[in-house]
C-alpha cells in the first residue's frame, strides 16, 4: 500500500493492479519499438556514410563510423531482447488476468447456483406441476365445449338451407324431365287406356268362356225375380 492509498483510504484490487502493470509494460514496449526504429534508420545512414568515406579514401573516419555502426547494431539486438522479455512478462500478466476473471466468474456462478438450490422447493415444484397439469386439462375441456358451441351456432339453418338447395336441384331436374317427356307423342297415354278397355272387353262374360259358378247362380236368381 503506497502513501496515496493510505491517505485516501482507497485500496487497489489485484485485478486493477494487474491491469495497471499491463498498461505500463505495453507503454514500455511501444517506447522500445520507437527507439529501435530510430536506431535501424541510423544504421542505414552509417552504412551509407562508411561507403562514402571509403570512396573518398578517408579510412580514419570510416573506422570511427564502423565502430558506431557496430555499437548501433548491438543496441538494436539488445532492444529486441528487452522487447522479448517485456512481451513475455506481458503475456504472463495477461494469463493471470484471465485466470482471475475466470475465477471471479466461477465464484459468481457458484453463488448463484447455491442460491437457486437453496430457494428451490421440490415439493412445491411438484405441486405446481400437478396444478399446471390440472388447469391445462380444464382448459382443454373448456376449449372443446367452446368449439362445440361455436360449431352448433354456425350450423343453425344449414340443414334447412341444404334442403332448399336439394329441392331446387330436383325442381330443375323435373323441368328437364318434363321437357324431355314433351318431345314424345302425346297420344301414348290414351292408347294405353284404350288397350286396357279392350282387354277388359275380351275378358268379359260375353266371350263364351267358362265363367264363375257363383256368378251364374246370382244371375239365375235375378232372372227369377224379374219374372
Amino acid at each position: 500500500m503506497n502513501i496515496l492509498e493510505w491517505a485516501f483510504g482507497k485500496r487497489i484490487t489485484p485485478a486493477e493492479r494487474l491491469r495497471k502493470n499491463q498498461r505500463m509494460i505495453d507503454k514500455a514496449i511501444r517506447e522500445l519499438d520507437q527507439v529501435r526504429v530510430k536506431l535501424e534508420k541510423q544504421e542505414k545512414t552509417l552504412v551509407g556514410q562508411i561507403k562514402q568515406s571509403a570512396q573518398k579514401g578517408q579510412m580514419g573516419a570510416a573506422k570511427i563510423q564502423a565502430k558506431d555502426l557496430v555499437r548501433t547494431r548491438r543496441y538494436i539486438e539488445k532492444f529486441y531482447g528487452m522487447r522479448s522479455q517485456l512481451q513475455k512478462i506481458s503475456l504472463r500478466l495477461q494469463t493471470h488476468r484471465t485466470n482471475e476473471q475466470m475465477m471471479q466468474a466461477m465464484k459468481g456462478a457458484t453463488v448463484a447456483l447455491g442460491s437457486m438450490n437453496r430457494s428451490m422447493n421440490l415439493p412445491a415444484l411438484q405441486r405446481i406441476a400437478m396444478e399446471f397439469e390440472r388447469e391445462t386439462a380444464i382448459m382443454d375441456e373448456r376449449q372443446e365445449m367452446m368449439d362445440d358451441a361455436i360449431d352448433d351456432a354456425m350450423d343453425v339453418g344449414i340443414e334447412e338451407e341444404g334442403d332448399e338447395v336439394v329441392e331446387q336441384v330436383l325442381e330443375e331436374i323435373g323441368v328437364d324431365l318434363n321437357q324431355a317427356f314433351g318431345e314424345t307423342p302425346t297420344g301414348l297415354q290414351g292408347e294405353k287406356v284404350a288397350d286396357g278397355r279392350i282387354a277388359q272387353a275380351i275378358g268379359g262374360p260375353s266371350g263364351g268362356g267358362g265363367g264363375d259358378p257363383g256368378d251364374d247362380d246370382l244371375q239365375a236368381r235375378l232372372d227369377s225375380l224379374r219374372k
